[in-house]
């Protein structure tokens, strides 16, 4: 994630053993008894993550507990997101004076089946798709992009997007992507200066597609 954020987005992408690292009690609570092995470790990687990146910024480290939708609740004065998939994991934080809003994901780069593509996928973009360089599943970084557009609104607007809430474009030659929230969302949106664009950065290589966006302050 590193290649993706701009310097004041501390990155910790997990290693061997974060996966089996400590949790703060704060943390332990928010899983629930019955949670399988492989949620524990996505859990714990991330959490471990957090507080590494936490450090990279001078700050002390500090429980990362889940909201009731599971969205990690950082420490007042910061801003981050987390992301996890098969074998990778990565947390970023950021002071929230310099950094309104952040959001990163990671997906396996692999076709999707048609009826997800459904689902994520705007007509327009479906048609774009066919128009964009050949050996990249297009429809996994939009769908990994439209997670990391969800996780930079919801923290600043407390609402959700639906994949059909954002409209995104690519530059592949740039390795960036535009997405444009619906006026629809922008209207209801209970906070002033809602997001009307996000632009962010993606990169895909054989096993996985990572994207991240960042969000200036006002």
């Amino acid at each position: 994630m590193r290649d993706l954020l701009p310097p004041a987005v501390a990155v910790a992408v997990a290693g061997p053993t974060d996966w089996t690292g400590e949790l703060l009690p704060a943390e332990l609570a928010c899983l629930n008894a019955r949670a399988v092995e492989s949620r524990r470790r996505d859990f714990t990687a991330g959490r471990v993550c957090a507080r590494r990146a936490m450090t990279a910024l001078g700050v002390p480290p500090v429980a990362v507990p889940a909201a009731a939708d599971r969205s990690p609740v950082w420490p007042a004065g910061l801003v981050g997101a987390i992301t996890h998939t098969h074998g990778y994991c990565a947390a970023v934080a950021a002071h929230a004076d310099e950094i309104r809003s952040v959001g990163v994901d990671a997906e396996q780069h692999r076709e999707l089946k048609a009826g997800v593509r459904r689902l994520i996928c705007l007509p327009e973009e479906e048609d774009r798709q066919a128009r964009l360089p050949a050996g990249i599943s297009w429809s996994a970084v939009l769908f990994s992009a439209k997670e990391t557009v969800y996780k930079v609104w919801h923290p600043v607007v407390g609402t959700w997007l639906d994949f059909h809430d954002a409209l995104v474009e690519f530059d592949p030659d740039a390795g960036t992507f535009t997405a444009r929230i619906a006026p629809a969302r922008l209207d209801a949106a209970p906070v002033a200066d809602p997001p009307a664009l996000v632009n962010g950065r993606f990169a895909v290589d054989d096993a996985l597609v990572r994207t991240a966006a960042v969000l200036p302050p006002l």
